[in-house]
């Protein structure tokens, strides 16, 4: 093969990166308006006579729809929660909105990978010190800190996604800690979007800061602990077997 094929082959990788880099800053200037609580607001009557008419259709075209959000990092991915909630209540819409979370996730999570993900960890092994330190820290600690990184509602949802593609990660391991994951925010959130009805009928604006609720955010801090406890007990004991 030629130095010139090489070069394209290698340039080749990004193109997955750079289409979600593009499709995410288009996004960000001319989707932003239209996912808003006003657009959901306005379109409700039509949503639900659709969604009435056309269950299935409605399910798969809200989850692809989802899917393409996350993938893309476009705007309105906690709208996209809410009206999964709103359109099909809380236990089926906190369904469909993991597995449209999820799924975009796997894509963005592979195009990382094959863009950058090999690169970076083929460096990070050879670096030495601190470098190299931290990142047998994470290789050690994998599926503690990959439900930390869902868990906590500081960490951004495409940070998350980004983070273990680079530090390969298996796919497998990131599938499942995303799945589940993410069930806690997304139950909460979907709940929130199934009494977006009465919200709406009020001409109020549904409270996105109940998350923070003692009664929603000291369980979510315990589930975090339950991810960090192995870690914690294995720098007490010593012992590297207890995560893997």
């Amino acid at each position: 093969m030629s130095q010139a094929s090489n070069k394209r082959s290698g340039a080749g990788r990004y193109l997955p990166l750079f289409a979600i880099a593009l499709v995410a800053a288009v996004g960000a200037f001319t989707l932003r308006d239209y996912f808003s609580f006003d657009t959901l607001r306005d379109n409700r009557e039509a949503l639900i006579a659709f969604r009435d008419s056309n269950y299935a259709l409605t399910a798969l075209v809200f989850v692809l729809g989802y899917v393409l959000i996350v993938a893309f990092s476009l705007p309105g991915a906690t709208i996209a929660t809410l009206t999964g909630g709103f359109l099909f209540g809380t236990a089926v819409g906190t369904l469909f909105n993991v597995t449209g979370a999820t799924l975009g996730a796997v894509a963005l999570f592979l195009a990382a990978r094959h863009g950058l993900g090999d690169r970076l960890k083929a460096r990070m092994e050879a670096s030495e010190g601190m470098v190299r330190k931290i990142k047998q820290g994470i290789d050690e600690n994998q599926w503690s800190m990959l439900f930390l990184i869902r868990l906590v509602p500081a960490v951004p949802f495409f940070v998350a996604n980004l983070i273990p593609a680079f530090l390969a990660v298996p796919l497998y391991r990131f599938v499942i800690s995303t799945a589940l994951g993410i069930v806690p925010g997304a139950l909460v959130f979907t709940s929130v979007g199934a009494g977006l009805g009465a919200v709406f009928a009020r001409g109020e604006t549904p409270d996105l800061g109940i998350i923070f609720e003692p009664h929603i955010l000291f369980p979510i801090l315990g589930l975090c602990l339950l991810a960090v406890l192995p870690i914690l007990v294995k720098a007490v004991t010593g012992r590297k077997d207890l995560v893997k």
